[in-house]
């Protein structure tokens, strides 16, 4: 059987990509050994599948090798349990030169029921790799409709005030050793 390539850019760096280009869902149903005795779904499980997830559109985008710099922020919003199929919907925030921000929703559904509810929620930073496992520029994100261009520009904001209060607590550590 012969398999068709999808339709993707070359990894040329100059040639921008669209949070669309990269987006993705992995869903998986939770079992037994994903549990506590009491039903719910260990935090480290959920982790570990935003973990995977968001790396698989960091890895689309840049078409490159991929580890994670730092989990931004992690938040669990409500408990998903044995007999769920747990979602997570991953999406590029930002890109920088070698690093990228990928957005990151968790949901829970029970398939008896039928009613969602997110049970997490997330930001984490990737960084590319070359071949000697240096870093490696990534293509940058380019908006492809006015919601994405929206979204580009939250990000954008959001890592300036990141980047502030980072300074600002290197300052304070430097004073305080």
């Amino acid at each position: 059987m012969e398999q068709e390539k999808l339709e993707a850019p070359a990894s040329n760096t100059g040639q921008g990509r669209s949070i669309s280009f990269s987006r993705s869902t992995t869903i998986r149903l939770m079992e037994a050994l994903d549990a506590n005795g009491h039903g719910n779904v260990h935090g480290g499980v959920i982790m570990r599948m935003v973990d995977e997830a968001a790396a698989i559109v960091a890895m689309k985008h840049a078409r490159l090798p991929v580890v994670t710099a730092r989990v931004e922020r992690f938040d669990f919003l409500a408990p998903a349990y044995i007999g769920n199929v747990v979602s997570v919907h991953c999406a590029m925030n930002y890109v920088g030169r070698t690093s990228m921000e990928v957005g990151v929703e968790v949901v829970a559904e029970d398939l008896m029921t039928g009613v969602t509810r997110r049970v997490a929620s997330s930001r984490v930073i990737y960084v590319a790799l070359d071949k000697e496992g240096k870093t490696a520029p990534v293509p940058p994100l380019v908006p492809a409709d006015a919601d994405e261009q929206a979204k580009l520009e939250q990000a954008h904001l959001r890592r300036m005030r990141m980047r502030a209060i980072e300074e600002e607590l290197a300052m304070i550590e430097q004073m305080t050793s």
